[in-house]
């Protein structure tokens, strides 16, 4: 996936979620919205020193999922069913030895995807950008853990959820922003354990509402104006 493909996808969901043109590039947007989320960082592959992507960053050889299955590696490779040559292990010094020949971190993981770039632990999934834990999923930008959602931005620990912008630990969302511990939320702003609400902003520990801001009940009209307003102040760099 390319940038100018993720900056593409970043404006379809912006302007979904929000209502207006996309006015963020994809480095805005990551300095605006995910200062707070674990997201690949870039290593140096050991093997051919190519630059990838890993989930962590903790351990300090990394090799991408291609090459740790495509080339030979301390005497092991396809050819011998990724076994070496035998040797003595009489000491732990020689076990440890034995291990750092091969010791690599696997990055760049990939099952069956399709379009996705800088990115790690992917499976089943399509169109996905500086992702990583993304399972079941299509068009994804700068987000950590979601499972079978569509067309979400700067995401945490999610699932079954679409046109979404920094949703965490929630469930089936929609056209939504900034959702934390809520189900069933749609077309809302800043909720946080919630369910069942529509069109609503800024509420807490509240079900099965509509047009509601900071938990109080408003005609459409008012709310529909205040909306526009939160909405612009939003996007504002």
């Amino acid at each position: 996936m390319t940038t100018a493909d993720a900056q593409a996808l970043l404006d379809n969901i912006v302007g979904q979620v929000f209502g207006f043109k996309n006015p963020l590039t994809l480095d805005q947007f990551m300095q605006k919205f995910t200062f707070d989320i674990r997201l690949p960082q870039q290593v140096t592959d050991s093997y051919d020193g190519s630059k990838t992507w890993a989930q962590s960053i903790n351990p300090t050889r990394f090799m991408k999922m291609e090459n740790a299955r495509g080339v030979e590696i301390g005497g092991a490779g396809p050819d011998t069913d990724w076994l070496r040559p035998k040797r003595l292990l009489n000491t732990i010094e020689d076990v440890m030895a034995a291990w750092s020949d091969i010791n690599y971190t696997t990055t760049e993981r990939y099952i069956d995807v399709l379009n996705v770039s800088e990115s790690d632990n992917v499976s089943f999934s399509e169109n996905v950008y500086r992702s990583q834990d993304i399972h079941k999923c299509k068009n994804v930008l700068f987000t950590d853990g979601l499972y079978e959602s569509e067309f979400v931005a700067a995401g945490q620990r999610a699932k079954n959820s679409t046109y979404s912008i920094r949703i965490e630990d929630s469930d089936a969302c929609t056209n939504s922003f900034s959702i934390q511990w809520c189900a069933h939320i749609t077309n809302c702003f800043f909720m946080h354990d919630a369910g069942d609400m529509q069109d609503s902003m800024f509420c807490t520990n509240i079900n099965g509402k509509q047009f509601c801001i900071a938990n109080m009940q408003y005609e459409e009209a008012e709310y529909r104006k205040i909306r526009d307003m939160v909405a612009r102040w939003i996007l504002t760099q």
